[in-house]
């Protein structure tokens, strides 16, 4: 629906969909091709929320309540027991997060949808984008809080070594559990129409709430690794430089959270770099790396010269593809032009070989991925799992 909208109907009001844009093109699309877009959203969103109430389903069976299964009676003193693994935390969390989120985005596309066709169904505004934003914002943390759970549970099988969730990891998940929810005026820091607090209070838990989970992941993930002997193979490399990226990303974001840095940087590609270098880098390559563990054909499996050097180009290339959409927004090129002006051009050239880079190597990452699907040693991770569960 959504390809159909864009491709076919020429919608051009991007996925914020910002209230009443779709309804008023001015002739650039179709009422269809808006609905098209927006129902397409709205399918997927119900999607995503039929998944989280099923998650939620089996850690209230599991955990009996959401409480105990972000550890509270662990983190508060009222129980000496195990806390739950690092996993169920995180998908608490996000799974907390994010039926919030798509409720709320589920909210506006609906009004959206009813005020495309009745446009004396008004909407306010205002309180449109902040349903968008705040649908937006957790929708996205939560793509990268539910990865690194690839993190937490392939790094440890290296190493032998647990991830232990201690007070202090379980602090990091309740608190973030909270911040993400009022992060997102970090986004509006240039919309005067919002309350001064509101405003103050995004760039505020924006600050607060940069480096919870990712310290105690990377602290984590550092000390297990460290004098291991871990024997480093793709589905390794790939999870420890996700944790990089997920690093690396922040910054930049951190720096575009103050709203005196905002009114001039977020509309220049400074914004797309920070994001796509925890995206790219951070949560992108947690995936390659799950996907390189499903695939191994046996614990002993060798990776290949072209594996590492695609690995070598992934990372090489999401680097360089990431700052230089970085050095772009120092340089004050904006971002969402449809044509750049020719002294941009120059850093354009530069990033699309970097781009280049990073295709190549992930379709060798796809290929290898899907040759080894039909390998008689794929039982191998599955069977790990299996051991690991009844552990």
């Amino acid at each position: 629906m959504i390809l159909a909208g864009v491709l076919f109907g020429h919608f051009q009001g991007a996925w914020t969909f910002l209230y009443p844009l779709p309804a008023k093109s001015m002739g650039m699309w179709s009422q269809g091709s808006a609905a098209l877009f927006m129902g397409g959203l709205l399918v997927i969103g119900v999607g995503f929320l039929l998944m989280h109430l099923d998650i939620a389903r089996a850690i209230i069976g599991r955990y009996g309540n959401f409480s105990r299964a972000l550890g509270w009676p662990q983190l508060f003193g009222h129980d000496d027991g195990m806390a739950p693994p690092p996993t169920v935390v995180a998908s608490t969390m996000v799974t907390i997060v994010n039926v919030v989120g798509l409720v709320a985005g589920a909210s506006i596309l609906v009004m959206s949808l009813v005020n495309l066709y009745i446009p004396s169904f008004a909407v306010d505004a205002l309180l449109a984008k902040g349903l968008i934003y705040l649908f937006g914002h957790i929708f996205i943390n939560a793509t990268i809080y539910m990865a690194v759970i690839a993190v937490y549970e392939i790094l440890p099988r290296y190493t032998q070594r647990p991830w232990k969730a201690n007070k202090v990891f379980l602090a990091s998940w309740t608190a973030s559990t909270l911040m993400v929810l009022f992060i997102f005026p970090h986004h509006l820091l240039m919309d005067f129409a919002f309350p001064k607090w509101f405003l103050i209070m995004g760039q505020v838990i924006g600050y607060l709430n940069t480096f919870p989970i990712l310290v105690v992941t990377g602290y984590g993930a550092l000390m297990i690794v460290y004098r291991s002997g871990i024997r480093w193979d793709m589905a390794t490399r790939l999870l420890f430089v996700s944790l990089l990226g997920w690093a690396a990303g922040t910054m930049p974001a951190f720096i575009d959270g103050t709203i005196t840095v905002n009114y001039v940087m977020h509309n220049t590609l400074w914004v797309p770099g920070h994001f796509h270098t925890y995206l790219l880098l951070g949560m992108v390559a947690m995936l390659f790396g799950f996907m390189y563990y499903l695939g191994k054909p046996d614990q002993n499996a060798q990776d290949s010269v072209v594996d590492r050097a695609a690995f070598w180009g992934f990372t090489i290339g999401a680097l360089g593809f990431t700052l230089s959409f970085l050095y772009s927004g120092k340089e004050s090129v904006p971002r969402r032009y449809a044509e750049h002006l020719p002294q941009w051009v120059p850093y354009d050239r530069v990033a699309s070989v970097f781009a280049i880079l990073v295709i190549a190597s992930v379709l060798v990452f796809m290929v290898r991925f899907l040759a080894r699907l039909g390998l008689s040693g794929r039982d191998y991770p599955r069977a790990t799992l299996a051991r690991t569960a009844a552990a």
